[in-house]
């Protein structure tokens, strides 16, 4: 973390259009955080802020079943992450387009 300051993604400022909120990642890596500090602010440490890391933030058995894929690696290029072909939420899954994955 920058300095040491625990840094949380997201915002309900109104800051940018809506679904448009992955932009985030690019503008932390371009201002100085690493990608894994930037994913690390979108996961681990908003759960922490919001006072849910027993539930959410990080893939663990008997956490919820949150999460997306992406095609590629966003610890490589984190503007993967403006593209989400898979989201699942409680386990359920919400959006699958593996033509756009490769598959």
């Amino acid at each position: 973390m920058p300095r040491g300051v625990k840094i949380a993604f997201g915002t309900d400022a109104g800051v940018s259009k809506h679904g448009r909120n992955a932009d985030e990642f690019e503008l932390m890596v371009k201002y100085g955080m690493t990608p894994a500090q930037a994913l690390a602010a979108a996961t681990v440490n908003a759960a922490d802020l919001l006072g849910l890391t027993a539930e959410v933030g990080t893939l663990e058995p008997g956490k919820r079943a949150d999460l997306i894929a992406v095609d590629g690696n966003p610890l490589d290029d984190v503007t993967v992450l403006k593209r989400v072909p898979f989201v699942m939420k409680d386990g359920v899954v919400f959006k699958d387009e593996p033509a756009s994955r490769g598959s």
